[in-house]
């Protein structure tokens, strides 16, 4: 693989320390978008993983002298990054983050006892802050593409995961790097990174019969036509045309709501019950974890001002909505910031 932690990088000059300020400005600069992703992933916060990336920055920076050169710079930040990621998901209340209770059948009827604070609530990612898939190609040892390893989907997946379990598969089927050299960086032997590695893959394994999440490939027109469609119908306020763009076997998630839907007539029967509670709806198109997104605006009846309301993720499979997720009041709105999306 490439810049595994026994690669080798140039760094510094002739008759430097070789981690001098500037050769240390540039690691920042070339690993910050891809380490903060990494730490996104083990966490499932965008807000965590700007704090933990700038901790890993620091720690790099006050431990520089005990980096002699012979390793990669990058393998040596991902070590402090998913360490330091471990020792914050110990400190916190909860494990992992959740797109919807693992064990809570669909609901078949109006959504009931309102949004809950006390659940974390694994956060979308804007596209704005992805590295280039160009440049964050994975190793050879990698089992998932880049695209679908930033997937809404994956990443709710990842977070069932036990914290080491969800760096060892990270570390190995997501980057590619090999059970000894994830082992060099979590500390434990080889044999315990294949045991953690078999079992979180087995894991993954009961979510996906199939193996995998659905692939997702580069954006198309066809994508954008439905993104295109799906935004009309907000602002026309065309809730049938909206339902006819789910797929049959649709899902719908909507935190911090615990209930979600399946199957497009489910969905469409909840929808139809909240449809009314604003007067019209404004959208702006985004991206999140590599798929097309929507930010939604909300003219409540009693105002005059266009609101935040809503951030949407959508997840397209030939030419139709295979799963929406919303995110809600009051969740959605403080999303708006971390997208570059306006305040009204």
């Amino acid at each position: 693989m490439t810049d595994a932690p026994g690669a080798s990088e140039q760094l510094g000059r002739p008759g430097q320390p070789i981690l001098d300020r500037l050769a240390f400005e540039r690691l920042t600069v070339t690993h910050r978008r891809e380490l903060k992703l990494h730490c996104y992933r083990m966490m499932g916060s965008l807000n965590e993983a700007e704090d933990l990336v700038q901790d890993t920055f620091l720690k790099a920076w006050r431990a520089r002298s005990q980096f002699d050169g012979r390793g990669s710079p990058r393998g040596w930040l991902y070590s402090i990054a998913t360490n330091s990621c471990l020792n914050a998901i110990k400190a916190r209340a909860a494990a992992r983050r959740i797109l919807m209770q693992p064990a809570r059948p669909p609901s078949d009827g109006p959504a009931t006892g309102g949004p809950v604070a006390e659940i974390a609530w694994l956060e979308p990612y804007p596209d704005t802050e992805l590295p280039a898939f160009a440049d964050a190609e994975p190793g050879p040892e990698a089992r998932y593409e880049t695209r679908e390893a930033v997937q809404l989907a994956f990443v709710a997946a990842i977070q069932l995961l036990p914290p080491r379990q969800r760096a060892a598969l990270l570390l190995c089927d997501v980057l590619g790097w090999s059970a000894a050299e994830t082992a060099q960086l979590l500390g434990g032997s080889t044999a315990s990174i294949n045991s953690a590695l078999q079992r979180a893959r087995a894991t993954l394994g009961q979510r996906y019969p199939e193996g995998r999440p659905l692939q997702r490939s580069r954006p198309s027109p066809e994508e954008g036509l439905l993104l295109e469609r799906y935004m009309r119908a907000w602002q026309a306020d065309n809730l049938d045309g909206l339902v006819d763009l789910l797929r049959e076997d649709a899902t719908y998630h909507m935190p911090p709501w615990r209930e979600w839907y399946r199957g497009r007539k489910a969905i469409g029967a909840f929808l139809e019950t909240v449809w009314g509670n604003f007067a019209g709806y404004r959208t702006v198109a985004t991206r999140a974890n590599g798929q097309p997104a929507v930010g939604v605006y909300a003219l409540s009846h009693q105002d005059v001002v266009w609101r935040p309301h809503s951030l949407h993720v959508i997840e397209p499979a030939g030419g139709a909505i295979a799963c929406l997720t919303i995110y809600v009041p009051p969740l959605g709105p403080q999303l708006f910031a971390g997208f570059g999306l306006p305040p009204s």
